[in-house]
């Protein structure tokens, strides 16, 4: 189940030198994801939604949806690179432990769609978006907005945490490759 913020979204055609990189912000009700170009230093959304899965669905099938629409996913958009928001750890036990477990998953679909996956920290995502790692939600959404040329901040929240663990990404993965350090 997706919701319709996919097909309001322009695709964008490949182009030499272009990076495309899948942003996944992990749950188990919701995962956000976005997948992100950027060509020089100019960034473009090509998709920017989530995945639902029904409270009422069997954990194990919850799993599966969300496994099979990353596929899905990395198949239609196909991405050269992944990036996914390192746990955060919540206050409730088993909150934690199912989106591990989701995350997971999440990460398992990544690497059989033939991605590597980089991981950073919410901090890390904040400071590369925002320029400030203690930025909150409604920042991260506008510079979200403002970096992809968006009409509106995409919603729900999760899409765009997703957008920006993809634009932290994109950013971040060069100094990478050059041995800078990240944390």
């Amino acid at each position: 189940m997706m919701s319709d913020m996919s097909s309001v979204l322009p695709t964008i055609d490949k182009q030499p030198g272009m990076r495309i990189a899948l942003g996944v912000d992990p749950g188990t009700a919701i995962v956000g994801y976005a997948v992100v170009a950027i060509t020089g230093s100019e960034l473009s959304m090509m998709v920017c939604d989530v995945i639902t899965t029904p409270a009422g669905m069997p954990f194990p099938q919850r799993l599966q949806v969300i496994y099979k629409r990353l596929g899905e996913i990395i198949t239609t958009y196909q991405p050269q690179e992944a990036a996914m928001e390192e746990l955060f750890f919540a206050k409730n036990a088993r909150t934690a432990i199912s989106v591990g477990q989701a995350r997971g998953v999440a990460m398992l679909a990544l690497a059989n769609g033939g991605l590597s996956v980089a991981e950073y920290t919410p901090m890390q995502v904040k400071q590369a978006v925002t320029g400030y790692g203690g930025a909150k939600k409604e920042q991260i959404g506008e510079m979200v907005r403002i970096l992809l040329h968006l009409k509106a901040v995409p919603r729900p929240d999760d899409a765009a945490d997703a957008a920006a663990v993809a634009i932290c990404h994109l950013h971040m993965a060069p100094m990478l490759s050059m041995g800078y350090p990240t944390r």
